[in-house]
């Protein structure tokens, strides 16, 4: 189980970056495309957002107790509980493998 404040950390950056990411995204157009002026601006106006506003500052984490490791995408699970479930039969569809 990870810490709270850890998960809260988390689920923080989450809703920064959503409130951000409209804004972000325009920016970034801006300095692909722009004109060197607005590349500049764009860049400036980029560097003074929030650093949690980027999306790479979110982790990863088990949506059940939070760990942060060895975090399975397509389940979002972590490998030790994708395991416990699978066990359990938990997780339609997987079957431990046998041969």
């Amino acid at each position: 189980m990870a810490k709270k404040s850890k998960i809260a950390a988390n689920e923080r950056r989450k809703s920064v970056v959503a409130r951000h990411a409209v804004r972000r995204a325009e920016l970034k157009e801006l300095i692909r495309t722009g004109d060197p002026e607005q590349r500049v601006a764009a860049a400036r106006e980029l560097s003074r957002q929030p650093r949690d506003a980027s999306a790479t500052r979110i982790r990863n984490r088990d949506s059940v107790d939070g760990r942060p490791r060895g975090h399975l995408s397509r389940f979002g699970l972590s490998r030790v509980r994708f395991r416990e479930m699978a066990h359990r039969g938990e997780l339609p569809g997987i079957t431990k493998a046998s041969w």
